[in-house]
């Protein structure tokens, strides 16, 4: 079987989530792992359609890497793309299936065609922060999703609020939904802990993580850290990682340090490890990876109990409603002084997070993209 996956318009750094990014490369390169474990003797094919900016990612063993000679940033090359040339091109490959990791499949549908929505966030802005994002953008983008919800052979997703979200908006057969929950890079303990630069070693202190969009919820947390700090005797200062101090600017922010971005991963994850509780307060989330980092990292997680975290987060971490600033002040207070429970969490955690290994999620993707007639 020949499958082309089409990844052009993924540039790193660009659009507004790396996820996407992230998830299609992860998937490109468990498919091709397998290939190239055959010497490129299976009997499937994979062509990845890429630029010359994710060359040096997709361009790996098991898979065939077509670069497209055109500009990936340009959005009327990218609408054109999206709408008519690469349904057009997937046909010429002599494609059987094509498989469209951003969201959007073509309007030609020339070849059996399954797309993976990671979410239908544009439509929860829609409702509750019309204008935050250009409105003739984001129709466009709701337009697309459901189209390409209810035309597509299959749509893949990433949990079941997600499969509910598209549900709900495009009215999508359920039945036509696969949900592939996304699997983790594994955490390497050792090369994080072994040379400790971030400083915060044997340091109390709460870690959080947002970003300045607002289902991220960057004031809650701040909100709810505040309300900690009445509550406290003795409270802990907590870091916040994807936001400065502009972004909560009508907030209390007492004993609250702000780092906008850390590039280094290990850096990141001996901050969280090194942290006595993890909060992440979103509205919604299609996934949500930052807790499952935090667990494998052996921190003790407190996160919101809305959209896909109860299903990700299980049973391992402290579930809280994110706009009730007192519940989460009880629940800060709670794991940061109760030793038991705060080790129980991190037990839960670690096997919590074995759930959604790159394996699993891989042998998931082959059933469904090889397999399936």
């Amino acid at each position: 079987m020949k499958l082309v996956i089409d990844c052009f318009k993924l540039v790193k750094g660009a659009g507004k989530s790396i996820g996407i990014y992230n998830l299609a490369l992860r998937v490109v390169r468990e498919l091709a792992g397998e290939n190239g474990a055959r010497g490129g003797a299976g009997k499937n094919e994979i062509i990845v359609l890429g630029n010359a900016k994710n060359r040096k990612d997709f361009d790996v063993e098991g898979v065939t890497f077509m670069e497209i000679g055109k500009n990936p940033l340009n959005k009327l090359t990218c609408i054109r793309w999206e709408l008519f040339d690469v349904s057009v091109l997937a046909k010429k490959l002599g494609a059987d299936k094509a498989l469209f990791p951003r969201g959007y499949m073509s309007l030609l549908h020339l070849t059996r065609e399954y797309v993976i929505i990671h979410d239908m966030i544009p439509f929860f802005y829609h409702e509750h922060y019309r204008g935050y994002f250009n409105r003739l953008e984001n129709f466009y983008i709701m337009w697309r999703l459901k189209a390409s919800a209810r035309h597509a052979d299959r749509v893949i997703t990433i949990s079941e609020a997600s499969k509910r979200d598209i549900m709900k908006y495009s009215h999508t057969d359920e039945g036509r939904i696969e949900v592939i929950r996304n699997g983790y890079n594994p955490i390497d303990r050792d090369a994080f802990i072994a040379d400790d630069a971030s400083g915060t070693a044997g340091t109390d202190y709460i870690a959080a993580m947002t970003s300045p969009l607002p289902h991220k919820n960057a004031e809650g947390i701040i909100k709810a850290y505040a309300a900690y700090r009445r509550l406290a005797k003795n409270p802990l200062p907590m870091t916040v990682v994807g936001i400065d101090k502009e972004h909560v600017k009508d907030c209390e922010t007492q004993g609250v340090t702000f780092i906008r971005y850390i590039e280094n991963e290990n850096e990141l994850y001996r901050l969280l490890h090194n942290a006595k509780a993890f909060l992440f307060l979103s509205l919604v989330e299609g996934f949500g990876f930052p807790p499952i980092e935090a667990m494998q990292t052996e921190t003790p997680v407190i996160c919101s109990d809305l959209s896909s975290l109860p299903e990700v987060a299980g049973d391992a971490a402290i579930r809280v409603n994110p706009n009730d600033a007192e519940a989460v002040a009880k629940a800060l207070l709670k794991v940061t002084t109760d030793s038991a429970l705060a080790s129980e969490l991190v037990k839960k955690g670690l096997k919590n997070a074995e759930r959604f290994n790159r394996k699993n999620m891989g042998d998931r993707y082959r059933e469904v993209l090889f397999d399936e007639v």
